[in-house]
Formats: C-alpha cells, structure tokens, sequence
C-alpha cells in the first residue's frame, strides 16, 4: 500500500473525504470517461465539468470517504502516481483560512480567533469548525477554502478547532460597489422613485426561500432531481445579484439532506445549476 493511499484511508476514516494529486496541486479524474478531461472540465481539472457520470468526478467532487471507491482499482493508479493528498474542508465540516505570506499571517493572529494551525510551505492553514462558500483574495495572500473546493493534506496540525467566526464569514461578504454610473440623456423623466432591487427585499427574498425548503420537503419521488430543479430556480431568481447569504444556501441543503440528500450531491447539485446558468 502507497503511504499516500495509507493517508487517504485514515482521512475517510477520520470522515474527512480525500483525493489524489497530481504534481502541480492538480487532482487526477477518478473514471475513464473524464481521463485527459474528456468530459468537458475546466483544463486544470479544478471544477467539475457536465459529465454524464454519475457524479461530478473530479476537482474537489471527486473527494469522497467511501474506502470501496477509494481502494477501487480505478483510483489505483492514481493514488500509485499521485504527489500528494488532498481534502474537501466543506465536506468534513471545516473552512480553512489560507494565509499565504508573513503579513496575511500577522494579520490573522492579530484579527481571528486562536484555532488549529498547520504549517504550509509559505505560511499556514487557519483550520475552522463549520463550511461556507469558497473565495479566493479576500485581502492579500488570504483565501477561503471550504465548500466545493479543495486544499492539500499537509499534518493534523497544533491547537484546538475554533467554532468558524463571523469575521471569517464577513470576508465572504462583497462591499457595495460605490461607483456612479455615467448620467444618461433621458427622452422623457422617470416616473415615480427609483426603488431598491426586488431581489435584496428582506420579504422577497424569504418568501421565496421557503418556497423553494417547501418543495424539497414535499418530494414523494426523484428527490434528487427535484432539489437540482429546485437550486436552479433560486439561483436563476436570485443568484445573480448577489442576494443569497450562506444562511440561505444552509437552509437548502438542510431541507435536501432531511430528505436523504448527503452533503456531496447537495454540493454537487448546487455546483450543477451555477454551471448552468453561467453564474
């Protein structure tokens, strides 16, 4: 058995679902439909593609704990060749907060709470209890790394896991934009008051929120399908202004996985509607 192998089967143990690398920090595709990307994947095999697998089956979805896929012989020549092993932090719970230099660290130790740390090769990992969207540049030499998005195994690391702060979670958060848009020649004045977007009305928003948790929980059949159904009509009403909090996507995926939905096809259906839609 490869020590890289031997890694993976305690991370699944552990509940904490790992991938093979590849030299670069790139993941392998975990079926021969998708060798060389044929599926139609990103070509750093970072993000899924639309594969007609029967999941995502690479990137940060080919992540997984069940030790039958990992111990396959179609993943053996991967774990044989592999450079490294990765994890998926929202799949086991966890939000990394990737310093990436000496001043992102001094500012980490300076603004976030005290939690499990492990030593990278240009600064360290800020290990958090509980998931939220990934987001790369958050500030300088800062990422997020969590849901649907991958980071490599590198040691248990030292110190005790933090609860994920709201100060974590505010970094995911985009500021308003303040610029002005250029005046434009009017034929005629605007009636009435300009209101704000429909989209950010607190009533709106939840309305359609509640909608969207009832029809999941309703499901007598293909609940799979009717969750995607249901991801890709709150993205296409509300993902494209930026309206959806983690809290909102929290409340999804709990109603999908109270109906058997695990954690990966939540992820999974979620990651298939944003391709979709372009967002």
């Amino acid at each position: 058995m490869s020590e890289h192998l031997h890694t993976a089967l305690r991370l699944a143990d552990a509940g904490v679902p790992p991938l093979p690398l590849r030299a670069g920090k790139l993941p392998f595709a975990n079926c021969p439909a998708c060798v060389r990307n044929a599926c139609g994947g990103r070509p750093n095999m970072k993000t899924p593609g639309p594969c007609t697998c029967p999941a995502p089956c690479h990137g940060w979805a080919a992540a997984t704990i069940d030790t039958r896929v990992i111990n396959s012989p179609m993943w053996a020549g991967a774990w044989r060749d592999a450079a490294a092993v990765a994890y998926h932090p929202g799949g086991a719970g966890l939000t990394i907060v990737d310093c990436d230099n000496a001043e992102a660290i001094a500012w980490a130790r300076a603004t976030l709470p005290a939690t499990r740390i492990v030593k990278t090769t240009r600064g360290e990992h800020r290990i958090y209890q509980g998931v939220m969207r990934s987001v790369n540049g958050v500030r300088p030499g800062v990422d997020i790394k969590s849901l649907m998005a991958y980071a490599r195994w590198l040691a248990k690391g030292e110190g005790v896991t933090a609860p994920l702060p709201d100060a974590v979670r505010a970094l995911a958060v985009k500021e308003p934009s303040t610029a002005r848009r250029a005046p434009q020649a009017l034929s005629v004045p605007l009636g009435g008051v300009q209101r704000e977007c429909r989209h950010r009305t607190p009533t709106y928003l939840e309305r359609g929120i509640a909608m969207a948790e009832q029809r999941i929980t309703e499901a007598r059949s293909a609940v799979h399908a009717t969750v995607y159904r249901t991801f890709l009509a709150v993205l296409s009403t509300h993902g494209g202004c930026g309206c959806l909090t983690d809290a909102h996507v929290a409340r999804l995926f709990t109603a999908a996985q109270a109906k058997g939905e695990s954690l990966r096809h939540c992820t999974d259906a979620w990651t298939n509607a944003r391709t979709t839609l372009g967002l």
